[in-house]
């Protein structure tokens, strides 16, 4: 029953060389100038802090009207102004510190005050500072575990326990604390990867001056870079050799060009449409197979139509590559469209094309400039004269024919007003009947 678990021997061990440790301090009339030299390390941080705080809140605050970048590089520096203070006093007693250690050869005291004005820090940076959910998560999970050890000096005894750990993945081995170093790295640099693409999309999309294609490309290449530079930066970090990345990247050449033909096609389409910007988003298309609709969302593998009765059309981007499309955004704001109508044959056709030309041009939706609606005669038929007006309007036509309706009821108006007769088919039937019996 005398023989203790070793943990908790180790347990025990550790909390006599603590108290040891602190009745050296108490005892020790150099750990009383070193815990002065702390209070005095913590009073003057704070004066400093209270007096530099609403200089600086002045000096870097910009006008709210204000959104450039650096209005809001000087808004994110203003977010860490509470942790000021502790950081004066680590600078303070990191001063102290070295002014012990020459005068007294220790500095155990300081030391730990120091450390302690760092965890500090650290917590007041997780719990007031950080307000995105998944930084305060790393915060909690492991800013505040190593400040910890940092505080009672087991970091470095931690480290060294999890590098001695490995971990064997094929031919490659890690060590537990290259794992764990590697995770969080991973979570910080493709967190502030999609921060940084977040940012750059809003800061591309706002610029007005450029075609929307151009934005486009612009958003695509930046996530390109910033993905590309974190994944780079994370192989660097775990001490992947990137030799075999470039072999991974060779099998996935292959493999794509064997098996996702389609999906190369497509994406490869896709960076021609924006290079090219024929197409983009915004645009009423046609295409080949009767399908119309506007591009409403450009992605790398394929476009977002939207039809007039509100449905999403996916259409890949290599069907604008190897297709007919009609686009008529891109052809300019003016276009022409024609209505066809019939008059009687006991009309003096004669007077229709004027009073059509002027009852269609006075409609707020036809430009007459610097083509007036044209009437022109286009047959003979069967139950009447045919006519077909020509106008032009801004905007585009879709099957909804939300300008034809108007031009219709114009020309069904102006005849009306002038009895002008729109004819319909009639039959007249002859009966040829036996003379009546007397």
């Amino acid at each position: 029953m005398d023989v203790q678990p070793e943990i908790v021997q180790q347990v025990i061990d550790q909390t006599l060389k603590g108290w040891d440790l602190a009745r050296g301090w108490l005892m020790s009339p150099a750990a009383w100038s070193q815990f002065a030299l702390l209070v005095a390390a913590w009073i003057i941080a704070l004066l400093i802090a209270r007096r530099l705080r609403p200089a600086l809140h002045r000096l870097l605050a910009p006008a709210t009207d204000l959104d450039s970048p650096i209005a809001s590089a000087r808004r994110f520096v203003l977010i860490f102004l509470p942790l000021l203070m502790p950081l004066l006093a680590y600078g303070l007693t990191g001063i102290g510190e070295s002014v012990t250690r020459s005068l007294f050869g220790s500095g155990e005291v300081i030391a730990f005050g120091k450390r302690l004005f760092l965890f500090l820090a650290a917590r007041l940076l997780v719990r007031e500072i950080l307000t995105d959910p998944f930084l305060r998560a790393l915060g909690r999970s492991v800013l505040m575990p190593v400040a910890l050890l940092y505080l009672f000096d087991l970091l470095g005894p931690a480290n060294e326990r999890l590098a001695a750990v490995s971990v064997d993945l094929g031919n490659i081995t890690f060590s537990l604390l290259a794992l764990i170093r590697g995770a969080v790295s991973a979570a910080l640099l493709f967190w502030l990867g999609r921060w940084s693409n977040s940012r750059s999309e809003d800061y591309i999309k706002r610029q007005q001056e450029l075609r929307p294609a151009t934005r486009e490309l612009a958003i695509k290449a930046s996530q390109i870079m910033i993905f590309g530079a974190a994944f780079l930066l994370l192989m660097s970090i775990m001490g992947i050799d990137l030799t075999a990345i470039a072999v991974l990247g060779g099998a996935l050449g292959v493999g794509i060009g064997l098996g996702l033909q389609q999906i190369a096609a497509n994406f490869v389409s896709g960076v021609i449409l924006l290079l090219e910007g024929q197409t983009t988003v915004g645009d009423h298309v046609v295409l080949d197979n009767g399908e119309a609709g506007t591009i409403v969302k450009m992605t790398a593998r394929a476009a977002i139509l939207e039809t007039v009765d509100g449905r999403w059309i996916v259409v890949p981007n290599e069907d604008f590559i190897t297709s007919r499309v009609v686009n008529y955004s891109d052809a300019g704001k003016r276009h022409r469209y024609e209505a066809a109508f019939s008059v009687s044959y006991d009309t003096d056709i004669t007077l229709v094309p004027d009073l059509v030309e002027a009852a269609v041009g006075a409609l707020d939706c036809v430009v007459t400039l610097p083509d007036a609606p044209e009437c022109e005669l286009t047959a003979f038929a069967e139950s009447g004269v045919e006519f077909v007006v020509e106008y032009w309007v801004e905007g585009i036509e879709d099957v909804t024919g939300k300008y034809r309706s108007d031009v219709l009821f114009a020309i069904w108006n102006v005849l009306k007003a002038h009895q002008i007769e729109i004819p319909y088919p009639q039959r007249v039937v002859h009966h040829k009947g036996l003379s009546p019996i007397s």
